[in-house]
């Protein structure tokens, strides 16, 4: 029976993309897509907590379920530290993924027995990821909004909206096509008050025309 495939999200300091790809390859999680992004840590949190620039480096992976659990689970005990980064890395579920690339993931992923070992550090997560889909020079007042929520932080990446025709006609908008796409982990008893503070105050029939939507976070693990 072929296991389910996840996806993990790793956002590190930039530049460290790269060994953080290479020490996951060596972990069976080897199909990668890596993008820049902005924290919103002003740079004097930054310097007090010592976590460098407020550049990222954003790693999309796909690995199967096992090989993605294992990963975080060693990455919480005996890789700690071997990132030789800060950041933050979140498991997430898919509903479906192309046929033969999950082929090739299993092809290619010797089966993981689960290690109980770290289980118990593990941070079983009560957090969703929220992404804002927002105007570009709109992203630190939606995240000013959400702080106020009670978000920590989040990352900026940025994108370009398209396929908006129908939104415009339907809603009778002029939809701006570029955009910064706004990454928030945040706990699940504050989301739906979080998006709600958002979508009041950035929502498309506003400046930012801020797009929100949600997804549940299987597992977590701070670098």
């Amino acid at each position: 029976m072929s296991e389910p495939i996840k996806m993990l999200i790793s956002i590190v300091e930039r530049g460290r993309g790269s060994a953080i790809m290479k020490l996951y390859t060596q972990r069976q999680v080897f199909l990668h897509c890596q993008c820049p992004g902005t924290g919103t840590a002003t740079s004097d949190i930054l310097n007090i907590l010592g976590l460098g620039s407020s550049e990222k480096d954003v790693i999309i992976s796909y690995a199967a379920a096992g090989a993605a659990g294992q990963l975080l689970t060693d990455l919480d005990t005996d890789l700690r530290g071997a990132a030789k980064t800060a950041g933050i890395v979140f498991m997430l579920p898919l509903t479906g993924i192309n046929n033969l690339v999950a082929s090739i993931i299993q092809y290619k992923t010797d089966p993981v027995k689960p290690d109980k070992k770290g289980e118990e550090k593990m941070e079983q997560s009560d957090s969703s990821l929220i992404l804002v889909v927002c105007n570009r020079g709109c992203t630190d007042a939606v995240m000013a909004t959400a702080k106020a929520a009670g978000a920590r932080g989040g990352t900026t990446i940025r994108a370009r909206w398209t396929g908006i025709e129908d939104l415009e006609s339907a809603y009778d908008l002029s939809l701006h096509a570029e955009k910064e796409i706004l990454a928030i982990v945040a706990r699940n008893d504050i989301r739906n008050d979080l998006m709600q503070a958002i979508n009041e105050k950035h929502g498309l029939r506003t400046e930012a025309q801020a797009m929100i939507l949600s997804m549940g976070i299987d597992r977590i693990v701070h670098l």
